[in-house]
């Protein structure tokens, strides 16, 4: 559900996506570290609790559903969707506009439906990438190792990845995650290029 937003000055969007566990949060946060690129990582709100020693404002603003819901009828997100039944993220209008007066490229880990929205929102402004695990078995022993999710979640999150990759192609950048350093390096130099003035 995106709701218009035009860059300030010269201000640009990096936006990553992938199904759950195919590493897209690793590799944004390989390219912050890159610290010859002004970027900053767009914190999206979301109505899950806390996962494992997450921080309020570090991964997530954590909100109750009834504080989502009056962001949304205020206008606050730029894009928001309900991911899992119960569950919603967003991305907050001001989190994206703070970064942009302050000379900074936002870069956004959402997912699929969400890297679309807001492609759909930045245009030709940002670069949107696809993160592709290198095969579906890959990505059930990932999100089993992480020691987070049930049995059920698991399930749900492999029925949703097998979706998502059909919405590959949608994005400007498909890059397959298998050699993590190497995935990380490709997308540096990406990002160099397409913030080239």
């Amino acid at each position: 559900m995106p709701t218009g937003l035009a860059p300030k000055g010269n201000g640009k969007a990096i936006i990553f996506s992938a199904p759950s566990g195919a590493g897209k949060t690793t590799m944004v946060k390989g390219l912050m570290a890159s610290s010859s690129l002004s970027l900053g990582f767009s914190i999206s709100a979301t109505t899950r609790p806390p996962r494992g020693d997450e921080k309020e404002g570090e991964a997530y603003y954590y909100l109750t559903q009834k504080e989502f819901d009056s962001r949304v009828k205020n206008g606050n997100f730029i894009e928001w969707e309900e991911v899992y039944p119960g569950v919603c993220y967003g991305t907050l209008r001001s989190e994206v506009e703070r970064m942009w007066s302050e000379g900074i490229n936002p870069v956004f880990d959402v997912d699929v439906v969400g890297g679309l929205a807001l492609k759909k929102v930045f245009g030709t402004s940002a670069i949107s990438v696809f993160v592709m695990p290198p095969s579906m078995e890959t990505l059930e022993h990932r999100l089993r190792g992480r020691g987070t999710e049930s049995e059920k979640n698991i399930m749900s999150r492999l029925a949703k990845a097998d979706n998502e990759m059909q919405l590959a192609n949608s994005f400007d950048v498909k890059l397959v995650n298998n050699d993590l350093q190497k995935a990380i390096l490709t997308i540096i130099n990406t990002v160099v290029e397409f913030l080239k003035p």
